[in-house]
């Protein structure tokens, strides 16, 4: 354990809550304040600027490029996505379902953007001018959670409740693959430098490996680490935020796994991104954006 290689940049409010957060079109990290009901941006010299939403309260949860080159993100309490431009324009897209609960969210193969219903047990899908399309689910109360693209051209997602890991195809045709160990509650999932997709189970303590023929490898990391989101970086591991133990975690492919101690006591990491500049990018809901540097 270590805290070298690693740096925090302060949000000069407190109590805004920085979730997620994603490498954008314009070289500069984006992220949401799920407590503050904003977007934030963070330029990888560590210059800040700040994007109201209209409705402080409808927590933005998970934001990501979509495939218009703006920044998307889902309205979990406003039940909307939400699209802003670098220059900070913002429009909102009502969801169809009332109550829907959208949070995870990721650009698809198809030019569209695809999300999860967290509270309606759907898989939705949003072309940038706002057409929606709602796929229920076949197990109630599943509680999809995280999505993201697969190499097979479909999109991949967590079930968090169901425990289990759904992939839907373009054309909406469903499949899913139950997980070894029971209640692990998995969240978050990303395409691996491997071919296949790779989540965090939050309540086991793992690091699962899905092929893509459903074929499940799961690796034990520390105990109450709690791992939440997921993605590969760019030497070719696996990086994930350990929310219970205020750690940054990473894991090859073989299965070697470390672990980098953050600076700030229970920092609470959530949203993890490979930045611009070859460094990992992380939010901490207490407050602060943090960068790890690879070299």
């Amino acid at each position: 354990m270590t805290r070298l290689n690693i740096q925090e940049h302060v949000i000069p409010e407190s109590g805004t809550g920085p979730y997620s957060i994603t490498s954008g079109p314009d070289g500069a990290l984006w992220f949401t304040e799920i407590a503050a009901g904003r977007i934030g941006r963070l330029s990888v010299g560590g210059e800040f600027a700040f994007f109201p939403l209209p409705t402080r309260d409808s927590r933005p949860a998970i934001i990501t490029t979509g495939p218009d080159g703006a920044l998307w993100f889902t309205l979990n309490q406003g039940h909307q996505l939400g699209r802003m431009t670098t220059s900070g324009e913002v429009s909102l897209f009502p969801l169809p379902t009332p109550g829907a609960g959208p949070f995870g969210l990721a650009s698809g193969p198809d030019g569209a953007l695809w999300f999860t219903g967290m509270n309606a047990n759907q898989i939705g899908r949003m072309t940038p001018r706002g057409e929606v399309r709602e796929y229920p689910l076949p197990t109630p109360g599943a509680f999809p959670s995280m999505i993201a693209p697969g190499p097979d051209g479909a999109l991949w997602f967590t079930q968090n409740q169901a425990n289990s890991i759904g992939r839907i195809t373009v054309e909406g045709t469903l499949t899913w693959y139950p997980l070894p160990t029971a209640g692990a509650g998995p969240v978050g999932i990303a395409p691996g430098p491997d071919g296949a997709l790779w989540f965090a189970e939050i309540l086991a303590g793992r690091i699962g490996r899905i092929a893509l023929d459903g074929r499940v490898t799961e690796f034990t990391i520390r105990e109450g680490s709690r791992p939440h989101a997921i993605v590969t970086g760019p030497d070719g591991a696996l990086w994930f935020t350990q929310w219970g133990n205020n750690h940054i975690g990473r894991l090859t492919p073989a299965g070697d796994y470390a672990e980098f101690e953050l600076p700030t006591p229970n920092s609470e990491p959530h949203g993890i991104a490979a930045g611009p500049d070859g460094a990992l990018w992380f939010a901490l809901e207490r407050g602060s954006i943090g960068r790890l540097f690879l070299k």
